[in-house]
This record gives C-alpha cells, structure tokens and sequence, in this order.
C-alpha cells in the first residue's frame, strides 16, 4: 500500500473511466501513467442511494465493481483516499434493519439519534429547529417503522436512505473504530471524513462544527488511525475559517475557495481577490477546482464581495457552455443552492485557453492538487445523462468507457493538462515554499521553490495565457506545451 505523497489525486467513481476497478486501473496505468501519484476512489461500498454515499457496509466492495483484490491492486500503484461516511449509514443496512425488527432489543438500538431520547420533550421547539444547520426545509427525521407496528422519529439530515449515526454512544463508538481501522488495513493512506459537521449534535444549536464535540470526534478518529500511519481529512462545504480553524488544529483541509476565486478571476481579468486568499489560505490542503458535487458558492463567502459572487454566478449562466440555473434546483433533484452543477470545463466556456489557465494555477497554488476525472479529461457538461435521469449533479457525472478515454486523451487540451500534470508530480520545486511575486492586477506570478529547484508561473488573467519557467541541472528553461 502507497502513503500520500505530494502528488495529484485523481477522484473518481469506480465505474466512470471503464466498467470497475479493474478496467479503471487499466487505464491509468496505459494512458495517465504518472500524470497522478494518488487516487480518491468515490464510495465503491455496495450501497442504496446518494451514488455510494449511503453505504450499506464497509467490509464489502460493491460486486459491480470488483472485489477488495481489485483495490489492493490500485493501492499498489497509488495512494488511496476513502470516504467514511462519519454521519449516517444506509437504511438498507443490517444495523437499521436489525434496529426496526427488534426496538429496543436490537444491538444497535443506541447506533441511532432517536428524537424521543435527544429532545427534551421528545420533540423539538420551533425555535430548536430554526436553530438546526439542515438540508431540509423542516426538522430533520424520518419515521423508523418498527415490526411491532409501532413509529417514531429518527434523525435523517440527508437522503431518507441514509440514517444519522449517535457518535456519542458507546455502540457508535465502537463501529467507528472497527470501519476505521478496517478500511486503514485495506488500503487506506488517506480517509475522508464526509459530512463529519453534521455529527456533532446538540439540543438548542446549529447541530453542525459544534464545539469542543467535533475536536473530540476527530480525535478520537486521529487516536483509532495513528498506528496505520492513515491521513484523516475533515470534509465541511462552509465559511472559509472553518477550514483555517482545522489547520489550525495539524490537520490538512480542502480549499473550496478556489473554484469560485478562479472562475471570478478569469471572468473579470483581476487577481486580486485570489492574490488575497493565497496569502491567507492554509498550506496543508487539497486543492480542487471539480468534484463529484457542484461548484461551491458558500465556501467563497466574503472572500468576495456579495456582489462579486453574484456576478460570477450570472456570468457562469450566461457564459458558460450549456448550463442552466433550473439544473441547481428541485426541478433536477438538486435542494443544494450553494453550489452549481456544471463541469469546470464548460464554466470557462468550453475554451481550452482559459481551462489550462485555470488548471496551471491550481497547480501552483499551495497545497496537493486533486483533479476529477471528468476535469482531467475537460469535459463538457452531460447535458443527455442530466435530461435522463432528472438528477442535476449528472451534468457533471459522464460515463466513460475505455474507448472514449483513449479518444479523449488525443484532444491536444487534453494532452496539454497531462503534461502540466506530469510537470506538476516530478519537479522538485513543489515540494518547497510558495512564493507570490509582485505583479498587475491582471497578473498572477507564484514562485515554487525548495532549494535550488525553482518553478515559476507567469499568468495573464485577462488574455488567458500563461508560461512556466523551471530549472533543470541549474539553468532556468521553459515548459513547451
């Protein structure tokens, strides 16, 4: 098994770039090669819903997509990240059937936030759930129907397939530790806390990052995984000093700033707002620009003005390539309203100019660059997949066969973020400082140094145009693209 290392981390769902695991494999080691050192392998756990985010159990993978011999495999070639859904498991899962056929007699009764136990009156005031940080536009449950024919409420903050987990209960605490150190021993470098805010909860408040409890959480999750040598990576769409706050704490964070900063930035030919935030941003972080969900919004908050953030948002709907604001409603199954469904790719207007932009500042700006799949192969919105299912995250979800990666590879945009990527996981110069330079405002110019190894990015914001220089056995050369 890899550990992390320094290197760009593909995400990816295990049937996106083939059939499995297998064929997936297959293909980055015949076409990606080294143009990525790890992989985030999306939730390949059989599960009922949320495209693996409601997983049934961890000890299994999905048969659809191979077995644990098929992610060992991969663990060989590449650093790993899995998620481990901290919040909630599946309703289809063995311990929520258990729990509704035996009540109070099940084993896993106190794996679950039953309202009647966590309110004080067993349901909470007006104001209680006015205080709740929710995904819904009411409390936050859903009716548990037990053998015995009687109901009662249980807490559900997202899908109704995925139940929240009571991480205070001795039962819970003991089925975190056991997925933990279970997915550490099967090839985990790195595990993804996903929607690990929602834990913490607490009658009267946000119920979301309430402290000292998530400090207490991820500690004990830290404490489970520190003799695995395994990374825990807290995953939180919210204020940018939330992020600051884990750093501040020794653990590494997500810039989600970024995507927003960047199409701002490109848009409006002026730096100075992504000037500001690498000055201020954490340096142990992954940095994105796409993932899985849409391009988040929240996350940029007063790092640009109210009005600047609405401004890119108008632009990206009227100037980007077959996106459409319906596509982020509840039209397309979509409640989220702070973040937009659309390729990076087609935000920048399907312009391959401003995509290689976009990505080769990425690559300098600090931290680990993650890229996803559909990014790394600039693809265009699925506008067919999106109408078919109804589902506006889908946009953004395209189904490649090993036929259409080997097509997509030989699209010279494509070919040209390859090699930046290359570029990006070899030069030594990336694993030292980051240096930002004087310059325009319609300029970005970021030194990477580590000792004698230099890299230099010199970007014109408003032309779309960049080129780095290097060094190689002590002389200064530029990177032909």
């Amino acid at each position: 098994m890899k550990k992390a290392t320094n290197q760009i981390m593909l995400i990816t769902y295990s049937d996106s770039m083939g059939r499995n695991i297998k064929e997936l494999t297959e293909i980055l080691d015949t076409v990606i090669k080294d143009a990525i050192g790890g992989v985030h392998l999306l939730p390949f756990f059989p599960s009922s819903g949320d495209r693996g985010f409601a997983p049934m159990t961890y000890r299994e993978v999905d048969p659809a997509f191979g077995g644990w011999k098929d992610v060992k495999r991969l663990s060989e070639r590449y650093y790993l990240m899995y998620d481990y859904m901290i919040n909630h498991i599946s309703a289809q899962s063995e311990y929520y059937k258990d729990f509704l056929k035996k009540k109070d007699a099940s084993a896993y009764k106190d794996l679950f936030i039953r309202y009647k136990d966590f309110w004080e009156n067993g349901e909470p005031t007006e104001a209680e759930v006015n205080a709740i940080y929710k995904r819904k536009p009411r409390a936050p449950y859903t009716l548990a129907h037990f053998a015995d024919g009687s109901e009662e409420k249980v807490w559900c903050t997202f899908d109704e397939e995925q139940i929240d987990i009571n991480v205070k209960s001795e039962t819970s605490k003991k089925f975190i530790r056991e997925n933990l150190e279970w997915l550490a021993q099967n090839g985990a470098a790195i595990i993804r806390l996903d929607a690990f805010a929602y834990a913490t909860k607490k009658a009267g408040t946000s119920c979301f990052f309430i402290e000292p409890d998530v400090w207490e959480l991820i500690g004990e999750c830290e404490e489970i995984l520190k003799p695995y040598g395994t990374i825990i990576l807290p995953e939180i769409h919210e204020h940018y000093t939330m992020q600051q706050k884990i750093a501040s704490h020794g653990l590494p964070v997500y810039d989600f700033a970024l995507p927003m900063l960047l199409l701002h930035g490109i848009y409006y030919g002026e730096s100075k707002y992504l000037k500001h935030w690498f000055e201020i941003c954490p340096r142990n972080q992954y940095t994105t620009l796409d993932t899985h969900d849409g391009i988040g919004v929240v996350d940029v908050r007063d790092l640009l003005p109210d009005e600047e953030i609405e401004k890119t948002r108008e632009h990206l709907y009227s100037r980007g390539a077959n996106v459409k604001k319906i596509y982020s409603t509840a039209a397309y199954n979509n409640l989220d309203i702070y973040q937009i469904n659309c390729t990076y790719y087609s935000a920048l207007g399907d312009d391959d100019d401003a995509y290689l932009l976009a990505r080769a500042i990425q690559f300098f700006a600090p931290g680990t660059p993650q890229v996803y799949y559909v990014g790394m192969l600039a693809g265009a919105n699925d506008i067919k997949l999106l109408e078919e299912t109804k589902v506006g995250r889908n946009i953004n979800r395209h189904y490649y066969t090993k036929e259409e990666v080997l097509k997509e590879v030989e699209r010279p945009v494509v070919k040209k973020l390859l090699q930046l990527m290359r570029f990006r996981n070899n030069h030594p110069a990336f694993d030292g400082e980051f240096l930002l330079e004087e310059s325009l405002d319609s300029e970005l110019v970021i030194r990477r140094k580590n000792g004698a190894h230099e890299a230099v990015l010199k970007a014109n914001l408003k032309s779309n145009s960049f080129f780095v220089s290097y060094t190689e056995n002590g002389e200064m050369k530029e990177l032909s693209l």
